[in-house]
């Protein structure tokens, strides 16, 4: 009989999450580089270099890869000859341990979880609780597999039941345009398909705590059923032409996972759930001989990639732009934004749509007039940080805002991650403004542009306050022109039409 004692588990758990809040699996990294070396859109490599820059500098500072920490998944397997020496439950015992890491004084985790979802959906404060899935299996250890998954990936989760003969891949290739940008591709598809419907979306989740293997299986040839489907997806989802960041390209998959189970003879459940380029999770054994000991990698396991500003850079003031400058500015061309931009996520707006409903107008020291908003919602800052980690968040989630916003407020210009949906893009060309997008999962790099910041407006909303930034050349794409021409509309449909073409 093995005895894991309580301090011992909450320890491990609390190891584990700070370690996978900088250190991204090598698998992934290696896979990432692969990525980066096939790539031939010099936007989406460009994309890609951001990302494995600020993966290595997270490593080396020991700061968040994403400013979006994620909601805590643990799958527990227990064997059977364990027991614990505690009186807590495996889900008090976990959310033990994430209180522990998210609330670490030297590398403070953003809190994004909410409860009451569907009602007030108010901040818990410490990341708790966690999602955990327990099984009982044969055996004397306790195995973990922990991941932290963020909004924008979990977000475009898609599930369908498929009749008995229709086509996985098919449903697959159809879907994966449909998913857009803000799951932050290059990443991974996790694919579970049979049991029932929630057994499937639990395969798939555990799926993606699998290692980047796709190489390797190409190398010596698919097959079993599940073999050579992840080949064709893996096939079929390149060929899109999505690309690093949805701007277009050769790679928009890493790998495909995929665990399957017996089901129904009427039913073919599937699900599919991505992870974003800010993929993190690690395993870890429990004997009874103490915390789990996670292995450091080494600094010079990371490739050595530099970013390099082009002579075809745009560098630009936002302090006193105009309407008529941003104007000029064309979809894909790339900008180095500097000056004083405000920021706001969803409950921002919701509070500013409230105000200017009910008359009383924006709060004292808000003024978006000819200016740009970011959304985002960063990490706190620690020691001599201006601010933490601070990636962008899924832009999309504001279309419904946008036209308020241009309208009413003065706006002339918007920063954010992944695409633009018709009603907001109609906006933008309606008022002759632009929307600009910063490389999601590259958050710590992002971070070092911003020199200062203070919080503006609505303080009770921690990070989805409305602040002010100063920065120096923020590395942005303009993703929507003034015109209204969308790079997320037209990269993928040319790099769809040149990966067809005969090599």
């Amino acid at each position: 009989m093995t005895v894991i004692r309580e301090q011992d588990f909450i320890t491990s758990i609390a190891d584990a999450l700070q370690f996978i809040s900088y250190y991204h699996p090598l698998d992934f990294i290696q896979a990432m580089e692969n990525a980066y070396h096939k790539e031939l859109n010099p936007a989406a490599k460009d994309a890609i270099a951001q990302i494995l820059i600020n993966s290595r500098m997270a490593a080396e500072g020991h700061r968040p890869i994403c400013q979006d920490t994620g909601i805590v998944t643990c799958f527990v397997k227990v064997g059977m000859q364990v027991r614990f020496e505690t009186d807590k439950s495996l889900q008090e015992l976990v959310d033990a341990g994430v209180r522990i890491a998210y609330t670490n004084s030297g590398n403070p985790l953003r809190a994004s979880i909410v409860s009451d979802p569907a009602g007030a959906r108010k901040n818990t404060r410490d990341n708790t609780p966690a999602v955990v899935h327990t099984e009982l299996v044969a055996g004397d250890k306790v195995e973990v597999m922990i991941a932290a998954k963020g909004g924008g990936s979990e977000n475009k989760s898609k599930m369908v039941m498929l009749n008995p003969n229709d086509s996985i891949a098919d449903w697959v290739e159809k879907t994966l345009p449909t998913m857009g940008a803000g799951w932050c591709p290059p990443g991974m598809l996790g694919i579970g398909i049979g049991g029932t419907a929630e057994k499937a979306a639990v395969m798939a989740k555990e799926a993606l705590m699998e290692h980047c293997d796709i190489h390797e299986l190409l190398a010596r040839g698919a097959e079993t059923t599940d073999e050579k489907l992840r080949v064709e997806i893996y096939q079929r989802a390149n060929a899109s032409g999505i690309g690093a960041q949805g701007v277009g390209g050769v790679t928009t998959v890493l790998d495909v996972k995929i665990k399957s189970a017996p089901t129904h003879a009427a039913s073919l459940p599937v699900v599919m759930i991505p992870n974003c380029a800010a993929t993190r999770h690690v395993h870890f054994e429990l004997d009874g001989s103490g915390p789990a000991k996670l292995e450091t990698p080494k600094l010079e396991d990371w490739p050595q990639i530099t970013w390099e500003v082009g002579a075809s850079v745009r560098r630009v003031n936002l302090n006193g732009i105009s309407r008529e400058e941003i104007g000029s500015w064309k979809s894909g061309e790339t900008v180095l934004v500097s000056g004083k931009i405000l920021t706001g996520r969803d409950a921002a707006h919701q509070r500013i749509q409230n105000l200017l409903r009910s008359g009383q107008g924006l709060p004292d020291g808000v003024d978006f007039t000819n200016r740009f908003i970011y959304y985002v919602g960063p990490v706190d800052p620690v020691g001599d940080e201006v601010v933490g980690p601070a990636g962008p968040t899924t832009a999309t989630r504001m279309d419904k805002f946008t036209e308020m916003m241009l309208a009413e407020t003065g706006l002339i210009g918007m920063i954010g991650k992944s695409e633009r949906g018709p009603v907001a893009i109609e906006s933008i060309k309606k008022h002759r403004a632009v929307y600009l997008m910063a490389v999601g999962g590259a958050a710590y790099l992002v971070a070092k542009a911003i020199r200062s910041s203070r919080v503006v407006a609505f303080g009770d909303l921690g990070m989805e306050a409305i602040y002010e930034f100063d920065v120096v050349d923020m590395p942005v794409t303009v993703a929507v022109d003034a015109e209204g021409v969308s790079i997320h509309d037209t990269g993928p449909a040319e790099w769809k039409v040149k990966l067809m073409e005969p090599s």
